[in-house]
C-alpha cells in the first residue's frame, strides 16, 4: 500500500524527509496492528457468541457477551491509537447503555436510552470536530427521522418525547459521520437502523428475526465506526486508509 510518491530534487536525488517518513509510517503502522488484533478478534468472537445467544434466547449468555463488545474496541482503539477522547467516550456510554438494555422494563429502557443518547452526542463532538458535514446528509437524515417520528408516534405512548429527543441527536451522529470517512459513514447508519429496529420493537412492531438483526447492525456499526474513526488519522498519507487488522 501506497504511503505517498517518493520525489526528487532537482538534482536527481531521493527527497530525504519524504522518503525516511514512508517506512517509519509503515513499521509504525504494522506495530500498532499487531497491538491491536487479539482484541480485534475478541471482538469478532464475542459478537458471535451474543448472536447466537440471540438467536437461541440464551440469557445468561447474553449478559455475559454483550457488556464485553464496546470495551473491546476500546481497547483496540486504546492499543492501536492511544486515544482517550470522544471516540473512546462514546464507547463507554454504549457498554453502559447494553447493560442497561438487558434489564426488562421501561424505567431500563430510558436508563439505556440515556446512556445511548451519551454515546451519540460524544460522536457528535469527535466527528464534527474533525469536519464538518456537507448540508445534503443533514437535510438527508433530518427528513429521515421526522418521516420515522411521524410513523412510529401513534404507537410509542410514553416514550414519544425520549424516543423524539435521541432519534435527533442519532440523526445528527449519522449525518456528521458523513463527513468523517466511508467507513464510519456506513456504521453510523447501521448504528441508525439498528435503533429504529428497537424503536419499532418499542412500538409493537417486531420482524423476523428482529433481535439478530438489532445486535448484528449494532455490533457492525460499532466495529466500523471504531475502527474507521482510528483509520482517519492515515488517509492523507493513503488513497484509501488503513485496513482492519489482520
Amino acid at each position: 500500500m501506497a504511503f505517498g510518491p517518493v520525489t526528487r530534487s532537482s538534482a536527481g536525488r531521493r527527497n530525504g524527509p519524504t522518503d525516511a517518513l514512508g517506512p517509519t509510517r509503515r513499521v509504525d503502522r504494522v506495530a500498532r496492528t499487531r497491538r491491536g488484533t487479539p482484541w480485534f478478534w475478541a471482538f469478532l468472537v464475542v459478537a458471535v457468541v451474543e448472536l447466537v445467544a440471540v438467536a437461541v434466547d440464551a440469557t445468561p449468555v447474553q449478559w455475559l457477551a454483550k457488556p464485553l463488545l464496546a470495551p473491546l474496541l476500546l481497547v483496540w482503539l486504546w492499543r492501536v491509537r492511544g486515544q482517550t477522547g470522544p471516540v473512546a467516550l462514546a464507547l463507554v456510554f454504549a457498554t453502559a447503555g447494553d447493560i442497561a438494555l438487558l434489564v426488562p422494563g421501561e424505567a431500563a429502557f430510558l436508563v439505556g436510552m440515556g446512556c445511548f443518547l451519551g454515546t451519540q452526542l460524544a460522536l457528535i463532538t469527535a466527528f464534527v470536530r474533525h469536519r464538518r458535514p456537507p448540508a445534503p446528509a443533514l437535510a438527508g437524515y433530518l427528513l429521515l427521522w421526522a418521516g420515522a417520528i411521524a410513523l412510529l408516534w401513534p404507537r410509542l405512548g410514553d416514550l414519544r418525547w425520549p424516543v423524539l429527543g435521541y432519534g435527533l441527536a442519532l440523526s445528527l451522529m449519522a449525518a456528521t459521520a458523513t463527513s468523517v470517512n466511508r467507513r464510519v459513514a456506513v456504521g453510523a447508519a447501521l448504528f441508525l437502523v439498528s435503533d429504529l429496529l428497537i424503536g419499532l420493537g418499542a412500538a409493537g412492531a417486531t420482524l423476523p428475526a428482529h433481535g439478530v438483526l438489532v445486535m448484528t447492525t449494532y455490533s457492525a456499526a460499532l466495529l466500523l465506526i471504531t475502527t474507521g474513526w482510528a483509520a482517519r488519522a492515515d488517509e492523507p498519507a493513503q488513497t484509501g486508509g488503513i485496513s482492519p487488522p489482520r
